[in-house]
C-alpha cells in the first residue's frame, strides 16, 4: 500500500521527535556525574510572606543615588518547604547592590539553613521575582499568538523546543565531556529543522532555508575557530572562566571549545531569519514566473539578501555590544589606550563573536540564494507561464 505524502511526513516527524526524546532520556539516565555544591548541603531557598516590619533603620545614600540603605527587622511566615507555616524574625541588610526593601504583605525569597528539623536559620535572599519573569515570558508568547495567529503559536512551540534542547541536551552533553562544537552542531541542526518545518511546513523553501542556515552557521563557526586560535583565545578566557576551570576539573567539560560553541548558538537565530526570508522571496518569484531562469532566480534572492544583511549584521553587533556594555564603560572610564584595548581578551572575544557572525550572514546571502534557485524549481515543477506573444498566437489561431 502506497502511503500519502502527508502520512509519510507525519511519520517522519514523529520518528524524529521520538529520537530526540530518547536521546534526552539517555543523557539523563547516564551514569551520575559530579555536581558542584552551591553551599551547605542543607541550604534551601523558600518563599516567605512578610507579616510586619518590626524595626527599620534606613538612611538616604550619601552618593546622591536617591536610594536608601541600612537594615530592616522583619517577621516572616515561611510559605514553602518543610518549615511551611512557621514564623521567624529575620534581618534584611539593604545595600546598593542588594537593594530589597520590603513592606508588610510583600513576598520574599529566604535562605533556610537547616542543621536538623528543629534547628535552622533563616536569611533574606531576595525579593520574589518569579511572577514578573514568568509573566513577561507569557506576555511575549501571548503577543506572538495574538499577532501571528497559527504561525505565532508555532513560533512559541519552536522557541520552547529550542530552549528545551539547550537545557536538557546541549548542557548535559558538554557537562559529560562531549565536544562543545559537536553538541552545538547537533542543537543547530535540531533547532533549525524543527523551527523552520513548524513555521513553513515541508516545502522547497523550507529545505532551502535549512541548507542555507547550515552553511552560514558552519562558516561562522570556522571563522571564529580560526580567528580564536590565531589570537590565542579559547574558552578559558571567557567570563566565569575560573569557575568553569573548577567544573572542568571535576567533570568532563571541554572548556577550550566552549567559546566557539556559543558562537554557533548565538548566530543561529539571525541565520535562520535571513535564510527563510531569501528562500521565501525566491519561492514567490518562481510562483509568479515559472519560466524564469535559475540565474534570474539567484539574482532575485541575492537582491533581497543584500537589503537584509546590513540590518542583520548591525543586529548581531549591537547584541554583542549590549552584552559587554558594563565592561566597555569601565574601559572608557580608565582611559584605556587603543593599543591596550585591541589586545584585551574581552575585546578580542566580542570582536570575534560579532565579526564571525556578521561574515557568516554576508556569505550566507549568496549561498542560500544559489541553493534556493536550484531546489525550488526542481521540487515545485510548475508549468511554464505562457508568454504574451504566444498567447496572441494562440488566440489568433482559435479565431
Amino acid at each position: 500500500m502506497k502511503l500519502s505524502k502527508t502520512t509519510t511526513r507525519t511519520a517522519l516527524s514523529l520518528l524524529a521527535l521520538l529520537i530526540i526524546c530518547v536521546s534526552i532520556y539517555a543523557f539523563h539516565r547516564a551514569p551520575e556525574v559530579k555536581y558542584l555544591q552551591s553551599g551547605v548541603a542543607d541550604s534551601k531557598y523558600e518563599t516567605a510572606k512578610v507579616l510586619k516590619i518590626v524595626d527599620e533603620q534606613l538612611e538616604q545614600s550619601p552618593d546622591q543615588l536617591n536610594l536608601r540603605t541600612g537594615t530592616q527587622q522583619l517577621e516572616v511566615k515561611i510559605l514553602s518547604g518543610e518549615h511551611k507555616g512557621e514564623v521567624r524574625s529575620v534581618t534584611n541588610y539593604v545595600s546598593l547592590y542588594n537593594h530589597n526593601i520590603f513592606k508588610a504583605g510583600s513576598t520574599a525569597v529566604v535562605n533556610v539553613d537547616t542543621a536538623s528539623t528543629k534547628e535552622y536559620e533563616v536569611f533574606v535572599y531576595s525579593n520574589y521575582k518569579a511572577p514578573v519573569i514568568l509573566g513577561l515570558v507569557l506576555l511575549f508568547f501571548a503577543a506572538l499568538w495574538a499577532v501571528g495567529g497559527k504561525k505565532g503559536l508555532l513560533s512559541v512551540l519552536g522557541i520552547i523546543f529550542t530552549f528545551a534542547c539547550i537545557v536538557y541536551l546541549f548542557i548535559p552533553m558538554i557537562y559529560r565531556g562531549y565536544s562543545p562544537i559537536l553538541a552545538a552542531v547537533l542543537i543547530v541542526i535540531l533547532a533549525t529543522f524543527v523551527t523552520l518545518v513548524l513555521l513553513n511546513g515541508w516545502s522547497s523553501k523550507t529545505w532551502s532555508a535549512i541548507v542555507g542556515t547550515m552553511i552560514g552557521v558552519t562558516v561562522a563557526g570556522l571563522i571564529a575557530y580560526i580567528a580564536g586560535n590565531m589570537a590565542h583565545i579559547t574558552g578559558y578566557n571567557i567570563d566565569s572562566g575560573e569557575s568553569l576551570v573548577t567544573i572542568s576539573h571535576n567533570t568532563g567539560l571541554q572548556l577550550k571549545d566552549l567559546l566557539f560553541a556559543g558562537i554557533l548558538l548565538a548566530s543561529l537565530g539571525a541565520m535562520m531569519d535571513v535564510s527563510i526570508s531569501i528562500a521565501a522571496a525566491v519561492h514567490e518569484v518562481y510562483l509568479a514566473s515559472p519560466n524564469i531562469g535559475k540565474k534570474a532566480l539567484y539574482l532575485a534572492g541575492l537582491n533581497v539578501g543584500r537589503d537584509m544583511m546590513g540590518t542583520m549584521a548591525s543586529t548581531l553587533i549591537l547584541a554583542f555590544t549590549g552584552s559587554a556594555l558594563s565592561s566597555l564603560i569601565i574601559i572608557y572610564a580608565l582611559r584605556t589606550s587603543i593599543a591596550q584595548m585591541l589586545n584585551m581578551n574581552l575585546i578580542g572575544i566580542e570582536v570575534i563573536l560579532g565579526m564571525s557572525g556578521c561574515i557568516g550572514i554576508v556569505l550566507l546571502v549568496p549561498a542560500v540564494a544559489f541553493v534556493s534557485s536550484r531546489i525550488i524549481p526542481k521540487y515545485e515543477k510548475l508549468p511554464a507561464a505562457v508568454t504574451p506573444g504566444a498567447e496572441k498566437l494562440q488566440v489568433s489561431g482559435q479565431l
